[in-house]
């Protein structure tokens, strides 16, 4: 019975495999000696370290272990720091792979940590990718639970953009509706008329997302359909390097729509009360509507961030009053009687 207490059950693989065997030892010098038995390995420098964090074991250290610990048996130049590299190594290999996403999955379905689950979750979304596929018959899992009018990845991602533009016409609206005196709201009305009329002659600048758009210029993702975060209004880039690529699978497109379209220079802040001043102070006519345009609905204005890149705090960035309003056209003075050469008396 004594000897049964004092024997201790692990569970024991071979560095880079994913099998698992239970071996029972009373000690660390009979765990290697069954391990290297058990997994065909040299015992001359074979030693053992934790799964998760890959601690080497000693003899001490082996009493302390729980029942069924996960171990690595290493031998050689073999070296193991932790659960991540087994994440590196699946990642490390041809994404396309259905051996590797079968690897993947067994990895995540034996796994009992709720933090290396979420972590595996998180590389399956990425090694399934189907970005290659474009239409519905394709791959009709990206389409569920959208309209059957969307006949293409792009149509939808494309119609996605325009959605999200156009709603930002609603906060013009309200503050037409909100102007007090009647001549500045028929001005703003007009002023509203006219920025709106910009962004429909560019089709609500749906290319943003479409990655068939031809101009690389006129889209915020790749050929592929690859967007990359690009942080927070008051940086240059983003630090977290934040990717993804809604078209590659489902669950990609969904966690897209918690990416934010960020105005740098405010929207309701900023930019809308600078054009409802403008009008107060000003005829329709002498607003810039271009200015005002891109600032509200273009990348002049507009970032593309993750949502964990989005500061949702003050950005205390002002419009340029210079742009405000078109410049006046200068026109020669006419000549002053009087004030040329005088003519010659003959």
């Amino acid at each position: 019975m004594c000897a049964l207490e004092s024997t201790k059950s692990v569970k024991l693989r071979s560095f880079g495999e994913t099998n698992k065997y239970g071996v029972a030892a009373k000690d660390l010098k009979e765990l290697l000696k069954k391990g290297c038995k058990l997994l065909k390995k040299p015992m001359n420098c074979a030693r053992v370290c934790t799964y998760d964090d890959g601690t080497e074991l000693t003899e001490e250290y082996f009493k302390t272990l729980p029942r069924n610990v996960e171990l690595v048996l290493l031998s050689g130049d073999e070296a193991w720091n932790g659960f991540m590299d087994e994440i590196a190594g699946l990642l490390s290999k041809d994404r396309t792979s259905s051996q590797l996403l079968e690897a993947a999955r067994h990895f995540r379905s034996d796994d009992r940590s709720a933090k290396r689950r979420k972590l595996l979750a998180d590389s399956l979304v990425g090694l399934e990718d189907h970005s290659e596929m474009e239409t519905r018959e394709d791959d009709q899992e990206w389409f569920e639970g959208l309209l059957p009018r969307f006949k293409t990845k792009s149509a939808y991602m494309k119609s996605n953009c325009e959605r999200r533009i156009r709603g930002y016409m609603t906060e013009l609206e309200v503050a037409k509706i909100s102007s007090q005196s009647p001549r500045v709201k028929e001005e703003f009305a007009k002023t509203a008329r006219g920025i709106t009329d910009l962004l429909k002659a560019d089709r609500y600048n749906g290319h943003y997302f479409d990655r068939s758009e031809v101009e690389e210029k006129n889209r915020l993702c790749t050929a592929q359909g690859w967007f990359t975060c690009q942080g927070a209004f008051d940086q240059d880039l983003c630090k977290s390097l934040h990717s993804i690529n809604p078209y590659g699978n489902k669950e990609s497109r969904i966690n897209f729509g918690t990416w934010n379209l960020d105005h740098r220079i405010e929207k309701k802040r900023t930019v809308i009360p600078a054009l409802v001043d403008a009008v107060q102070n000003h005829q329709s006519s002498a607003i810039n509507l271009t200015y005002f345009y891109r600032l509200l609905f273009t990348t002049d204005n507009l970032r593309l961030v993750h949502f964990v890149c989005h500061k949702k705090v003050p950005h205390l960035l002002q419009c340029d009053s210079k742009k405000m309003y078109k410049r006046a056209t200068k026109t020669p003075k006419p000549k002053t009687p009087g004030k040329g050469k005088r003519p010659r008396i003959k």
